[in-house]
């Protein structure tokens, strides 16, 4: 029998969700049909789809019987983890052809590496990409030629926004194809001790590039425990990766091996397949309660405590951080992996991996096992690992239990009885936490604000030997709607060196600080944010600020009256608007949800369409100005 918690929120969601969930799915059932999707085209239409295919592809395409896969790629070679997707659409054709389908390029999608923009002006567009990764997903699939598809993306924004655009095309199989990690590098623990010693201004930057170059050094994907591998991780316990596929480095026989069979197995999903297995049909509401309780045993990213919603709204599924706070008060601790502990991601990979996880969480009755996944019914499938016998794929067994408890918790004690994200509450609005790096003893700080409006502002105070005492930093403005919402983990080495100097220190702010959050205690994600109103943009130098982690707590003690008196103070904020492509994205800005709602500019706070009145079909009458407004 599942956890009675994790029942009792499963069945919330699915009430909650009724109404959207039901519109969602009475659109996708009416798009599946018993014909390849390509018998619907004109012969003019076909002509097109097929004229630069090799002819025996071609041939297959024209006789409109066989099944034809899409390839959607965020393929390029200046991110570490997508440069070995390069190969990757070659064997999948081949792959196809050989088991009797056909597959195309469809599309590719963009792909920002928040390594490189991190604390740079083009961070602002980082969430956003997100958003413009669904929708070019969706203008891949938009020629209705494909019976099935193949994601190819591992990192932050990217895999969030390939399911959200996968899911607007809910009749259509699909499978995600991961790239996998780059080999271990420079030790966490040592860059992390170089990149404290630069921010103390003890090394040069030649010393810190060598680390850093030591550290991000081959293809692959960063091997810190971040958004890349969490994401990576969710497609394995929501079930659209092949098992134990996710963390197999790549240029190797077996990642090439995987890849093909990935092809293979898609075919059978489709409707000429052996087992039709629309993605609509895999990501469920069982399937996402599945992904948080995966993103809590594993300590996995902060941001997916909006993609996670926000993927979840593309399959008129509504979550909510109170479904995340509920689950994490059963959902155990089962790895440390940086920043968590010493053990990067291929140290948790031979360590047993997400097999040792889901036989520990299906053991604790911590999964909704009555799922449909891209490889059958309930997920103890996921507790195997591909492996080469003899040249040939098979699929063996994974762990029993944990190679390194080190590392990994099977049978044994949990790391911590709870998940590693919890909510907070208060005066403040509401926030998340991450609590699974931090120290109980600092957990919980009350301490002056000091309140800066930019990252860099707080490194020059820094600098100046102003922030040598208990402290909480605010950073207010760094919401969606304000400036696309950056990460700010460029405050964690400052951060951590005061805390290592016995300081109590914190950061409040309604921006983010992505999945290498770390040992400093940071409520994130402030909802509201400043700039809609938020109270975060009332704290003032010198308020005493309360983060109370284990109770839940985000307050400032401030007499009430004074409080209320207090009015909020926009800032010039037409820094954020122009240069390095922000004026692309005022629209974004100006309809994006709060974090708590996806953090989204494609849906609205309660999960449907942004749609304009026009789109809905009322009439346009023209304003004083000649520019086009909904009527009345």
């Amino acid at each position: 029998m599942p956890h009675p918690v994790l029942e009792q929120v499963t069945a919330r969601i699915v009430a909650r969700s009724a109404r959207t969930r039901s519109a969602y799915l009475a659109r996708t059932e009416a798009r599946a049909g018993d014909k390849v999707e390509r018998a619907h085209l004109s012969c003019t239409n076909l002509a097109h789809g097929v004229a630069a295919m090799p002819d025996e592809a071609k041939i297959r395409l024209k006789v409109e019987e066989r099944p034809n896969l899409a390839i959607v790629s965020a393929y390029n070679d200046m991110l570490s983890a997508h440069q070995p997707y390069l190969h990757f659409p070659a064997w999948i054709k081949q792959a196809a052809l050989e088991a009797g389908g056909t597959a195309q390029f469809a599309g590719g999608v963009p792909a920002m590496c928040d390594g490189v923009t991190q604390g740079m002006e083009g961070m602002e567009l980082s969430l956003f990409s997100r958003d413009v990764i669904a929708m070019a997903t969706a203008v891949a699939l938009s020629h209705q030629m494909f019976d099935g598809a193949l994601y190819l993306g591992i990192c932050d924004k990217i895999v969030p926004g390939l399911v959200m655009g996968a899911l607007t095309f809910g009749h259509l199989p699909a499978v995600f194809v991961p790239g996998g990690p780059m080999p271990t590098g420079l030790p966490n623990e040592e860059k992390a001790r170089v990149r404290q010693l630069y921010a103390q201004g003890k090394i040069g930057r030649d010393a810190l590039l060598e680390a850093e170059s030591r550290s991000y050094h081959g293809p692959g994907t960063c091997t810190f425990y971040g958004t890349a591998n969490s994401n990576q991780m969710l497609m394995e316990i929501m079930g659209l990766h092949l098992p134990g596929t996710a963390f197999i480095n790549p240029g190797t026989e077996l990642r090439e091996a995987v890849t093909r069979e990935c092809a293979r197995h898609a075919l059978t999903l489709t409707h000429k397949g052996a087992r039709y297995t629309p993605i609509s049909k895999v990501l469920d509401e069982r399937a996402f309660v599945n992904g948080i309780v995966g993103l809590l045993a594993t300590g996995g990213s902060t941001n997916h405590t909006m993609h996670l919603i926000a993927m979840a709204r593309a399959a008129g599924i509504l979550l909510t951080w109170d479904d995340f706070d509920e689950l994490s008060a059963v959902v155990p601790l089962l790895a440390r992996v940086y920043p968590n502990g010493e053990a990067d991601i291929n140290g948790f990979q031979a360590a047993g991996g997400m097999a040792v996880i889901v036989r520990s969480l299906l053991a604790r009755d911590l999964l909704n096992n009555d799922v449909t996944t891209v490889v059958g019914t309930g997920l103890e499938d996921y507790t195997r690992e591909p492996a080469l016998r003899d040249g040939k794929l098979t699929w063996i067994d994974g762990p029993d239990d944990t190679l390194d408890p080190g590392i990994v918790r099977g049978k044994g004690e949990p790391f911590a009885p709870d998940g590693g994200i919890k909510v907070l509450d208060g005066n403040l609005g509401r926030a998340v936490i991450k609590t699974s790096a931090v120290k109980r003893e600092h957990q919980v700080v009350e301490a002056p604000a000091r309140v800066f409006l930019r990252q860099d502002d707080l490194l020059a105070a820094f600098k100046r030997g102003e922030l040598e005492r208990d402290f909480v930093a605010v950073l207010p403005w760094q919401g969606p709607a304000a400036c696309g919402m950056p990460e700010l983990h460029k405050l964690t080495p400052t951060l951590t060196v005061l805390q290592n100097q016995g300081f109590h220190v914190a950061l409040v702010t309604d921006g983010r600080m992505s999945g290498a959050s770390g040992k400093v205690p940071a409520a994130i994600h402030v909802c509201p944010e400043a700039l809609k109103g938020g109270a975060i943009g009332k704290i003032r130098d010198g308020d005493m600020v309360r983060v109370d982690a284990p109770a839940g707590v985000l307050t400032v003690l401030v007499p009430d009256e004074e409080w209320a008196a207090r009015t909020i103070e926009v800032p010039d904020l037409n820094g954020y608007r122009h240069g390095i492509g922000r004026e692309l994205f005022g629209n974004f800005r100006r309809h994006v949800t709060t974090a708590e709602a996806g953090a989204c500019s494609l849906f609205d706070e309660e999960g449907t369409a942004d749609e304009t009145a026009a789109s809905a079909g009322e009439p346009l009458a023209a304003d004083a100005k000649g520019r086009e407004t909904a009527a009345g």
